[in-house]
C-alpha cells in the first residue's frame, strides 16, 4: 500500500502545482506551451516505466500475475501507448463541448483539470471492479473481447453520423431539469448567484458533459487496457498518466485534428487487435514485445500517412 499511497500522493502533487503554480492566472495556452507540456508528460510517462521495472524488481509492489520486471516495464508502455491512442477521440469531442457552450480559451484549462481529477476516481473504480471480474469470472475476457471487437467494426463501418451536439444531449436535458443555468460566463466561476438562487455557469455544465463523455469513452478504454494485463497497479498507473497528459494534448492537437483523421485506422487496428488477444487468452498468449511493437507501429502508420496525405492536400 506504500506504493499506491506515494503514487496518488505524487499525482496530487502535480496537480497542485499545475493549478496553483503553473496555471494560477486564467490565460490562452498556445500550441507552443502545450507542445512542451505534452513532451514533459510523456517523457515523465517512459520514465516511470524504469520506475516499474526497479519497483517490480526488487518487490516493492504486489505482483498478483508473477509477472517479470522486464515484463511489466513493456505491459505499462503498451498500456499507455493504448490509453494515449484512445485519447484522440476525447480530444475531438472535448473541441465540440467548448465550443458548444462557448468556454473561452483562458477557461478551458480550468475545467479541464477538475474534469481530470472526476476522470481519475471514476476510471480507478472501473479498474478496481474490471480486474475483480476477470479475475473471478474467466468468461469475462471473452465478453470485453467482443465487445472492443465490435467497438471496432462500428468504428470501420459507420456511415455519415449526426454531429455531436452537447446542447441536445441527454446530459445537458436533464441537468437544465434539476438546476438553473446561465447562459452568461462568470471569469472561472461554476456557480453564480442570481436573485438568491444560486445558477450554475457554461463552465460547469460543458464540464459534467466533460465528465460524462469520458465515462463513455472508458467502456472502450479499460477493457482495452485489461487485455495486456490485469495487474492493477501497471493498469491503473498507465491510464492515470494517458490522462493527467490530456490536457496539454487536447491544447497541442485541438487545432490539428483534421491532419491526423487517419489515425482514427489506427485505433481500429488496435482495438481489434486487443479484443482478439483477449478472445484468444486461454489459448494462445502474445508476446509482451509483440503487442507493443503492433501498437506502436500502427500509431506511427496513422501519424505518418495523417501528414502525408495533409501535405498533398494543402
Amino acid at each position: 500500500m506504500t506504493v499506491w499511497i506515494l503514487f496518488l500522493a505524487a499525482i496530487l502533487v502535480f496537480l497542485a502545482l499545475d493549478l496553483g503554480v503553473f496555471n494560477k492566472n486564467p490565460h490562452v495556452i498556445k500550441p507552443k506551451e502545450a507542445g512542451i507540456w505534452t513532451g514533459i508528460w510523456v517523457a515523465m510517462s517512459f520514465l516511470f516505466s524504469i520506475v516499474i521495472n526497479w519497483l517490480y524488481s526488487n518487490e516493492y509492489i504486489a505482483n498478483p500475475t508473477g509477472i517479470k520486471p522486464a515484463v511489466a516495464t513493456m505491459k505499462f508502455i503498451t498500456g499507455y501507448l493504448i490509453e494515449l491512442s484512445l485519447s484522440i477521440d476525447n480530444i475531438f469531442i472535448i473541441a465540440v463541448i467548448f465550443a458548444s457552450f462557448k468556454i473561452p480559451q483562458k477557461y478551458q484549462h480550468r475545467v479541464l483539470f477538475w474534469g481530470i481529477l472526476g476522470a481519475i476516481l471514476f476510471r480507478g473504480l472501473m479498474i478496481f471492479f474490471g480486474v475483480i471480474l476477470i479475475n473471478k469470472f474467466s468468461w469475462m475476457t471473452y465478453l470485453f473481447g467482443a465487445f472492443l471487437i465490435f467497438t471496432a467494426f462500428k468504428m470501420l463501418f459507420k456511415g455519415e453520423e449526426e454531429e455531436f451536439n452537447p446542447k441536445k444531449s441527454f446530459v445537458y436535458k436533464n441537468l437544465r431539469k434539476i438546476m438553473p443555468i446561465t447562459h452568461h460566463i462568470e471569469g472561472e466561476q461554476f456557480f453564480v448567484k442570481r436573485k438568491h438562487i444560486k445558477a450554475a455557469t457554461p463552465l460547469f455544465v460543458a464540464l459534467i458533459v466533460i465528465e460524462v463523455m469520458d465515462m463513455l469513452f472508458a467502456l472502450d478504454s479499460v477493457p482495452a487496457i485489461l487485455a495486456i494485463t490485469s495487474d492493477p497497479f501497471l493498469v491503473f498507473s498507465s491510464n492515470i498518466f494517458a490522462i493527467l497528459g490530456l490536457r496539454s494534448m487536447y491544447f497541442f492537437l485541438a487545432n490539428m485534428l483534421e491532419k491526423f483523421s487517419y489515425l482514427e485506422y489506427s485505433l481500429i487496428a488496435i482495438l481489434t487487435f486487443v479484443g482478439i488477444k483477449m478472445l484468444l487468452v486461454h489459448y494462445y498468449k502474445f508476446p509482451e514485445w509483440i503487442s507493443l511493437g503492433f501498437i506502436a507501429l500502427s500509431l506511427l502508420i496513422g501519424i505518418v500517412i495523417s501528414i502525408k496525405k495533409s501535405e498533398t492536400t494543402e
